[in-house]
């Protein structure tokens, strides 16, 4: 996890030349200086679009159709260089002030009691990961760099953690590139297919939020499963994820003196305030502020709904972000490995909910 994690980083970054690459459908700017009140305005205009969709619709949710009206307008009109810092500012830090906003309206004993009763699920799913990344990869005949990147991006989250571990094993960027794309992909199948096969599979509020939570790749994409199936799988879904987050410390940690030790140079250079998801840290001061009674209940409400909105803006953004002509061009070998991967994962928080009777 959406660290920023968690959360799904776009195909969107600072530096103006790669934006040029990544925009290039509607890369005119028409005299225009990019700005990010351009893109956040898009983005809002567009996730209140797909907010009321949602409540049209609330099957599907809003977060549903912010990522598929994101999609359509990206790969039909295209977009504008001048939107880009908005859109990067909305798919990055707009979801963790939403994951934040959502921590006011759970108290922190409810936080510490899912997090900590996830945790044998969420260590099976990421042995799973690991094993089934490294055997398939294996099979696939795919770069060991390859296969760590996607092994990672399904165990913990997403591009999040694909990021904070590329400059601890220095992957090529076509690896890089190719992990992204394919955890993307993964996450917008997620985002469509979960809440129809959990409800398809009679899961309660509870299971299912334990499902999404462990098996989908992103926290941005949990987040959207978990609340198109109900408010209380999302809540949720949403605390269990942020658990499995942290785990790109242990996880870094680990590789960093695997690496080192192949190399025997030490193992120097791996910062913890820069892999650490912080906004974790905010939305668990949230919900001790929420548990002391601090915050007001005329204000409850509100937030959440706050909270909700500013995920269906993440969401668009990150469908803006998405381009599927891309993903086609990375070829089939990363995709393989990536299905079977995430199925693998998949299968398995079944399986443990089945056998821990929590379905």
């Amino acid at each position: 996890m959406p660290h920023a994690s968690s959360i799904a980083r776009p195909a969107v970054a600072p530096a103006g030349g790669r934006w040029s690459r990544l925009f290039r459908d509607a890369a005119q700017t028409g005299g225009r200086t990019p700005s990010r009140l351009y893109g956040v305005g898009l983005v809002a205009a567009l996730a209140v679009l797909a907010w009321r969709f949602g409540i049209w619709m609330p099957l599907v949710g809003g977060p549903v159709f912010g990522i598929l009206l994101g999609m359509l307008v990206r790969n039909t009109v295209g977009v504008s260089l001048v939107f880009a810092p908005g859109v990067a500012f909305s798919a990055r830090q707009v979801l963790q002030w939403s994951i934040v906003g959502l921590g006011f309206g759970l108290s922190l004993q409810q936080v510490v009691q899912t997090g900590s009763s996830s945790l044998m699920v969420t260590g099976v799913t990421l042995t799973v990961a690991f094993v089934s990344a490294w055997w398939m990869g294996r099979c696939l005949g795919l770069s060991g760099h390859l296969k760590t990147l996607i092994g990672v991006g399904t165990a913990i989250c997403g591009g999040s953690a694909i990021a904070a571990v590329a400059p601890i094993i220095k992957p090529d960027d076509h690896d890089t590139a190719l992990a992204i794309s394919t955890i993307f992909l993964f996450n917008v199948v997620a985002v469509l297919l979960f809440p129809l096969l959990g409800h398809m599979f009679g899961m309660s509020d509870l299971g299912f939020g334990l499902w999404a939570g462990t098996a989908i790749n992103d926290t941005s994409s949990v987040v959207a499963a978990g609340y198109s199936y109900s408010t209380a799988a999302g809540d949720y879904a949403t605390i269990v994820k942020l658990t499995r987050a942290t785990m790109i410390i242990p996880v870094c940690l680990v590789l960093a003196v695997w690496v080192a030790w192949r190399a025997r140079n030490g193992a120097g250079g791996v910062s913890l305030g820069r892999i650490f998801p912080w906004f974790i840290l905010w939305f668990l001061v949230a919900s001790g502020i929420q548990s002391m009674g601090w915050v007001p209940a005329l204000l409850a409400a509100p937030l959440h709904t706050l909270a909700q909105f500013l995920i269906v803006m993440a969401l668009t953004a990150i469908g803006l972000s998405s381009d599927l002509r891309r993903m086609a061009r990375a070829g089939a070998r990363p995709l393989l490995l990536g299905l079977g991967v995430w199925m693998a994962v998949s299968l398995s928080s079944l399986a443990m909910q089945a056998i821990t009777g929590t379905w």
